[in-house]
């Protein structure tokens, strides 16, 4: 069951990564459950930043 959790998680880390890269909103987020979004959210957070960085170029 940890290893399914776990799954669920990064990939809702991965889909906030991808939205951030797309420069898309946070308040976007279609996670509602607090464990999710925080991690949606941290993915979208470490785009964003790579982005302001200049390492992702469209």
């Amino acid at each position: 069951m940890k290893r399914q959790k776990r799954d669920r998680l990064e990939r809702a880390r991965t889909k906030g990564y991808q939205a951030g890269l797309a420069g898309r909103s946070k308040e976007l987020c279609p996670y509602q459950c607090i464990d999710a979004r925080g991690y949606w959210l941290g993915g979208w957070r470490d785009a964003v930043d790579e982005r302001a960085q200049g390492y992702m170029v469209n």
